[in-house]
């Protein structure tokens, strides 16, 4: 399942994971994130809590819908979940084309992102840890658009949290996680206010 894992966290899978930036937009036109050492810290931030939910849904095993609600519990922002819903229905869009199981049909409607990573890789410290990578690459990709970054530099610091990465997908491994990023769920309320009023480049 690694190749399954390795196509997932690639940036040209047509999950349209592309098109959230995971808090990083919001981030940015509030001068939050402005050069390469505030996306560090932006960047670890995020792993270490919305990663960290991400992944341990990816790794747990259990009855899907029942996984699915209580991320959603999980989960207090609602821009925060539609973000999550939206990118699990591309996900699973895809996946159906390339991955075609009964299995898939096992999710519940509209389900979040992680947990449809669950069902697609089927070991769960992978799974966690396909989670935690994309927790921080897509915020870094949107980075080098959105702030005109260097992405050699801008790759160097993914690449610098890599320990990070695996430590939060061990720990997701072990049991349900429940910790909140109440900067991440302003700022995605925040961004989902602006994204009616004016066009944003993402979503999220």
């Amino acid at each position: 399942m690694m190749i399954t894992a390795l196509m997932l966290a690639d940036s040209r899978f047509p999950g349209g994971g592309h098109v959230h930036s995971g808090g990083l937009e919001e981030a940015a036109a509030r001068k939050l994130v402005t050069d390469e050492k505030s996306l560090e810290s932006f960047l670890y931030g995020r792993l270490h809590t919305a990663g960290l939910l991400a992944a341990g849904f990816a790794a747990a095993r259990g009855d899907l819908a029942e996984l699915d609600a209580e991320l959603d519990a999980r989960t207090p922002s609602p821009a925060q979940r539609a973000a999550s819903r939206a990118q699990g229905r591309g996900m699973l869009r895809a996946a159906r084309r390339a991955w075609p199981s009964p299995r898939l049909d096992e999710l519940p409607r509209d389900p979040h992102h992680p947990i449809v990573v669950g069902v697609l890789v089927d070991d769960p410290y992978e799974a966690a840890l396909t989670c935690a990578y994309l927790s921080v690459s897509g915020p870094a990709s949107a980075a080098v658009r959105l702030l005109g970054l260097d992405p050699f530099g801008v790759n160097a610091i993914v690449a610098g949290l890599s320990d990070d990465m695996r430590a939060v997908a061990l720990e997701a491994t072990k049991e349900l996680p429940a910790i909140g990023s109440p900067a991440l769920d302003l700022l995605a309320e925040a961004h989902d206010r602006h994204h009616q009023e004016e066009v944003r480049l993402f979503g999220s």
